[in-house]
């Protein structure tokens, strides 16, 4: 089991190390990054959204204790040290409900809490920052702390004292900015701190003192994000006053959200700016697509096979509601985001039986053919090209072999910051 104490204790003693958070429920992340994390016998955090993996199954069918069992099987699979592995429920809150009035949304998030914890999920972040129906879109800094110390007050009741805490939540929302013309604002020290206060006296005013002894991360915008079409680059080289925030308080350290996309050093940077978790989702699934259009590429040469791409433009297209208000401009430039967009909505779609049996048989017939040398060198990115090889070499089929790669690729730079 992680320890997340003393991990946000290195983090905060300077030493540039760093937890990733990943988060995607996609088999093929999953094994990927437990593949990796068994190699570099590193702690490996992942998470599930609340839309994603709830009592009701979320948008992946599954329960909390469904999608704990299904990554250990995989984990087994793969042969990583259970140790290694620590989950993490992501914006545990009424979002999933928030079309409903409060009182329903958060007994339904109470439930919610619940079926987490007795899952096993040890990492809890509490955010309940989005209004219900009939609030604004963002309540206020005292309503979200004191819903967070209810569900904090559940999760205590169903746990058994160990649960660790996050709390806050970043700006623009969760999955990524909807729009390339959104400016980045860093959270400043003073809303830290005030976010730090105003939930800390929620908490105590519920009797919660252990549990607030076990809130290890805030969130805060640090100033990385990614749009539809545009990765907001953080920039290491300037100063940082976040940090003023945790000035005289012990055991906590920051979490980074939308960390995707960024460049290596700035992972690095973050983590000696007290972010002792930096969570990563999107640009793993984004590689699963570049891997999977590069293979229907190959596959369209060998065989004749139309590309996987006219498959997922007609599942986005007749079912739009994963991508239709995160996406603007022109049909054309609406298009090109919903397959090469940094927010990858659509890994919303590979779930789908259509797709599930289309990807299953792609591989089957990239797997069963004699491979091209000059083919596969025209589309597998020359720097994947020697992975591909060493993961053939240890068993694994090619089409498993260059999707493990395009990931293992998008994640290894979080695990350089090793814990």
């Amino acid at each position: 089991m992680l320890d997340f104490a003393k991990g946000v204790a290195r983090t905060r003693a300077g030493t540039g190390e760093a937890w990733v958070s990943v988060c995607s429920a996609h088999p093929d992340v999953l094994e990927a990054s437990l593949r990796l994390a068994r190699d570099r016998n590193a702690g490996l955090i992942i998470e599930a959204t609340s839309n994603q993996v709830n009592q009701f199954g979320g948008y992946t069918g599954m329960t909390p204790a469904d999608f704990i069992a299904d990554v250990r099987r995989i984990a087994d699979r793969v042969g990583c040290d259970p140790a290694l592995i620590a989950f993490g429920g992501d914006h545990l809150g009424p979002q999933a409900w928030r079309n409903e009035p409060a009182e329903s949304a958060m007994a339904k998030a109470e439930d919610m809490i619940r079926a987490y914890v007795r899952a096993g999920f040890t990492k809890i972040h509490l955010d309940c920052s989005e209004g219900c129906a009939g609030e604004p879109g963002q309540v206020g800094d005292d309503l979200a702390a004191d819903r967070a110390a209810q569900l904090a007050a559940v999760a205590e009741a169903e746990g058994d004292g160990t649960i660790s805490y996050v709390i806050g939540t970043e700006v623009p929302p969760p999955g990524g900015a909807r729009n390339d013309e959104e400016g980045i604002i860093p959270t400043s020290p003073a809303a830290a701190a005030t976010t730090l206060d105003i939930t800390r006296r929620a908490f105590e005013a519920r009797g919660l003192h252990a549990a607030w002894s076990r809130v290890r991360w805030l969130v805060v915008q640090p100033g990385v994000e990614f749009a539809p079409a545009h990765v907001h680059a953080f920039d290491p080289g300037q100063p940082d006053v976040l940090s003023q925030a945790l000035q005289g308080v012990d055991g906590i350290a920051f979490e980074a959200h939308s960390t995707d996309y960024q460049q290596p050093e700035v992972f690095g940077a973050l983590a000696l700016r007290n972010f002792a978790v930096l969570k990563v989702g999107p640009a793993l699934t984004f590689a699963v697509r570049e891997a999977l259009y590069a293979l229907s590429h190959i596959d369209g040469w060998m065989t004749g096979a139309p590309h996987l791409a006219d498959l997922m433009e007609n599942l986005m297209t007749t079912a739009p509601g994963y991508w239709q208000g995160h996406y603007h401009g022109t049909p054309a430039e609406q298009r090109l985001l919903r397959h090469f967009g940094y927010a990858d909505r659509i890994r919303y779609y590979w779930t789908r039986p259509e797709a599930k049996e289309a990807v299953a048989a792609l591989c089957a017939r990239i797997d069963g053919t004699l491979a091209v040398e000059t083919l596969m060198a025209q589309y597998i990115r020359p720097a994947a090209q020697g992975r591909v090889s060493a993961l053939m070499a240890t068993g694994l089929p090619l089409s498993k072999a260059v999707i493990a790669a395009y990931i293992e690729a998008a994640l290894l730079p979080y695990l350089e910051l090793r814990t």
